[in-house]
């Protein structure tokens, strides 16, 4: 049997050579193909979460003193996640409503956040006219950009539209929205006759 002895220099090139071997085998076995874990994180990494729509009925509309006010409007969330919709409205740089959210101006319209795909000319809100009374709330008419708002004229989404693309379609006064045509005074007013009986 003949051996051989490695002198300085070749067992470092053995070792040099060798290391990398080992750890391409290693890493080779560790990561193979198929097995469970490396689906499920693939799975995991790539799905987005399913967003869950809504669809809202008549008594899902509180009267606006039951809401919460913001500025000069009122928000709710019909999904159970005020604090998401309040962190959009109360952000100066905006952001995307939450699904749930319900926006009202005056007590007898109101747009609802739905859904990505309900209606991309709307942004995915659903506008509503509703008749309010003391005995509750009745949806008059309801959709997406086809709706047209008794109290403008004008399809809903004819004004929304115009809003900068930060503020996802809900107007104020400086968020590129033609202005309304008459004063806040007369806004005021309108909100404060709302006719609902309130909870608290």
């Amino acid at each position: 049997m003949r051996t051989t002895k490695l002198g300085g220099g070749a067992f470092v090139h053995a070792v040099l050579v060798g290391i990398p071997v080992v750890l391409a085998v290693v890493a080779g076995c560790g990561s193979g193909s198929g097995g469970q874990d490396d689906e499920a994180d693939a799975t995991t990494s790539t799905t987005e979460p399913e967003v869950v729509d809504i669809e809202v009925e008549a008594d899902d509309f509180k009267p606006l003193a039951d809401m919460t006010p913001v500025r000069e409007f009122f928000v709710d969330n019909v999904a159970g996640d005020l604090d998401a919709t309040l962190e959009v409205a109360n952000d100066p740089e905006g952001g995307a409503y939450p699904v749930g959210t319900v926006v009202q101006l005056i007590p007898t319209e109101a747009m609802v956040k739905r859904a990505p795909g309900f209606d991309p000319a709307s942004n995915d809100w659903e506008f509503f006219t509703l008749d309010v009374s003391p005995e509750g709330t009745t949806i008059a008419d309801r959709g997406g950009s086809d709706i047209v708002s008794p109290f403008s004229g004008a399809p809903c989404v004819s004004c929304h539209s115009q809003t900068e693309h930060q503020f996802d379609f809900v107007c104020e006064d400086d968020h590129g929205c033609d202005p309304l045509p008459f004063g806040d005074d007369v806004i005021v007013g309108i909100q404060q006759a709302d006719p609902r009986p309130t909870e608290g």
